[in-house]
């Protein structure tokens, strides 16, 4: 706890960012001492709430959402990740974590569904290879299902 709070603060206080659009931070699943420390020590413009859609995703999901709240962190809404997979070789789509768990849970909360996002294996090889998807295979997709939920949460902060 104490030293993730160290690195978060120095994270905030001691990098020059120069001009920023947009500064995304990817937190570990949960409501833990990351969260905390990032809602009481930066400007947080909102929260974005990643699932899977199995229910004991959307149990989590539901917490972080309680926690926002408490925290009173803008939700700026869901994306349901690992939402379906599709057979590279013979186009079969199969939901191996079901589908759906999101966005029904955006509909049950009030807040906007911001998208979903396939599981791939580009995916997997752009972040090995340090090119992500919407860099190396732009076209794709799982590259456009990005595309689409950034344009998403754009235009929800933009409303906001």
């Amino acid at each position: 706890g104490p030293l993730i709070n160290q690195v978060i603060k120095q994270f905030l206080n001691d990098v020059t960012w120069g001009e920023l659009d947009f500064l995304i931070v990817d937190l570990p699943p949960g409501t833990g001492d990351a969260q905390l420390t990032l809602a009481q020590e930066a400007k947080v413009s909102g929260g974005i709430i990643v699932t899977t859609p199995q229910n004991v995703a959307l149990d989590d999901a539901a917490k972080a959402y309680d926690f926002f709240v408490k925290l009173k962190v803008p939700v700026v809404g869901v994306i349901e990740n690992m939402s379906y997979f599709v057979c590279p070789k013979c186009g079969y789509r199969s939901d191996i974590f079901s589908h759906g768990g999101g966005e029904a849970f955006a509909k049950k909360t009030k807040i906007p569904f911001l998208g979903e996002i396939p599981i791939d294996i580009q995916i997997r090889e752009g972040g090995d290879e340090g090119s992500p998807v919407s860099v190396s295979a732009p076209d794709s997709v799982v590259a456009k299902a990005f595309a689409d939920a950034a344009r998403s949460i754009i235009e929800t902060l933009k409303n906001a």
